[in-house]
């Protein structure tokens, strides 16, 4: 199914070109910094129970195309937030998958399963109804050996690190176990406050609470509430091995209050009383906070603005988070960002790397100000535009201005553990095929560019993320 040239131009020259520089990259370590892996998966290294464990129902990526097509999320195993009856069939959740295998050309979901088909299990038919039984079987005996236990592949995929994302609720426990079990492979957390830095996020109030409750903060106040974050942040680092904080706020908007207007407003919020613009500069004012917190304990910071959470209510009602209702939303940063860059966007030892599902802002704003300031560097293409499209214009777009050095390699964003290895082999092509383009038009010797392919497919995360 994978044809050795796949995302390499037509043209001869640029291809062979790619060829070689790919040839360079292909193996190399894969760093991934920034992941929804489950660290369950590597504490207990159990068996993954079947196929569509594995590949359907943990990836949203895969099951939203389905359920845009009318198919209820129950009848893929989605669970539901109330317990209420779900398919439990694995076979039946293949065989669906099989079914709507038609709806999948030209999406990088196709491209990341049946590179994960061939790599991995040795699957060299195009899924279908009269394959999907064969197929289904042949995953599963693969399954049940140790080869396939959740640590084997990790280290047959030659992951090198991967983060995982956690509230700063979280005990850390698969964490601890991880470091605790003498296995040599890293798996680290990273710091997502989203929890209790949104008013307007679900259980906010109580979430608080708990933060008091866990670090022996008083979180009713200001200062006890940042005294809180800072010992939560400490913790991350101690004992899940986080080098990075990751905020998804619906806007890029930061604030730069004083102490007591920031006192006035976190009252509001635990209340319950903030206004819909009260919690977006309550939000704003956190962005900074954290600045400051990352530029004291070294924790490189990520923004993931722009996206309307839960846009589809009744399934967030049914399912809960992450469930791919999540839509872009077009997002301004040069004025949004001004009060955090003010402070602290002239600082080199503060890395704030910025992400966009807004396309339109990469050449306009982005770049210009990923080119200026030594605080920000630029993550590269990110969830809808993780795709080989994507990746081309975000390279065509913020080149020119921002360069290749400041901007941070490659992010997987994966909640599927076998995609891993295939979205990486999906950056290093589509990297290799743009710098092949200016090698062939003579803008950038071939010696060049293989060491700009190296730093793009591994230097640049491992630097950038502090790994």
């Amino acid at each position: 199914m994978l044809h050795p040239d796949r995302l390499f131009s037509s043209d001869p020259t640029q291809r062979a070109i790619a060829r070689r520089l790919y040839a360079e990259v292909q193996n190399l370590p894969i760093v991934s910094p920034h992941g929804h892996t489950d660290p369950s998966w590597f504490a207990l290294n159990e068996a993954f129970p079947d196929p569509a464990a594995l590949f359907v129902k943990p990836d949203h990526y895969a099951f939203r195309m389905l359920y845009s097509q009318g198919v209820p999320m129950e009848s893929l195993g989605v669970p539901r937030r109330d317990g209420g009856a779900v398919e439990t069939d694995s076979r039946k959740i293949w065989r669906l998958l099989a079914e709507h295998w038609h709806l999948f050309p030209g999406t990088p979901t196709r491209m990341w399963l049946e590179h994960a088909f061939e790599t991995a299990f040795g699957v060299t038919e195009r899924l279908s109804p009269a394959t999907a039984d064969g197929i289904y079987d042949r995953i599963e005996a693969c399954l049940r050996t140790p080869e396939f236990r959740p640590r084997a592949l990790f280290e047959r995929f030659n992951i090198e690190v991967l983060a995982t994302t956690e509230s700063p609720l979280d005990p850390l426990d698969h964490h601890k176990a991880i470091r605790e079990s003498g296995w040599k492979g890293r798996v680290i957390t990273a710091f997502r406050p989203d929890p209790v830095v949104d008013p307007e996020f679900e259980g906010f109030q109580a979430n608080v609470a708990t933060l008091g409750v866990l670090t022996g903060e008083d979180t009713t106040s200001w200062k006890g509430y940042l005294a809180a974050l800072e010992n939560r942040r400490r913790y991350f680092k101690e004992v899940g091995g986080a080098t990075s904080t990751d905020h998804g706020h619906p806007t890029a908007v930061t604030a730069d209050l004083s102490t007591a207007e920031a006192e006035a407003l976190f009252a509001k919020a635990l209340r319950g009383t903030v206004t819909a613009a009260e919690a977006e500069l309550f939000r704003g004012q956190m962005l900074t906070e954290m600045a400051r917190m990352s530029l004291e304990d070294g924790l490189v910071m990520q923004i993931h603005p722009g996206s309307v959470r839960n846009h589809n209510a009744p399934v967030f009602e049914r399912f809960g988070r992450d469930k791919g209702c999540d839509i872009p939303s077009a997002t301004e940063y040069v004025r949004a960002l001004k009060p955090l860059l003010d402070r602290f966007g002239n600082e080199r030892d503060l890395t704030i790397i910025l992400f966009t599902l807004d396309e339109t802002s990469y050449s306009r704003e982005l770049a210009p100000l990923a080119g200026h300031y030594p605080a920000l560097r630029l993550g590269p293409a990110w969830w809808f535009h993780d795709s080989p499209e994507g990746m081309r214009r975000f390279r065509e777009m913020t080149t020119e201005t921002a360069g290749f050095y400041n901007t941070v390699g490659f992010n997987d964003d994966t909640r599927a553990f076998c995609s891993i290895p295939a979205r990486h082999d999906v950056a290093r092509r589509i990297d290799c095929a743009f710098l092949a383009r200016l090698v062939a038009e003579h803008r950038v010797d071939e010696d060049e560019a293989v060491e700009v392919a190296t730093d793009l497919a591994y230097r640049l995360a491992k630097n950038a993320y502090k790994l």
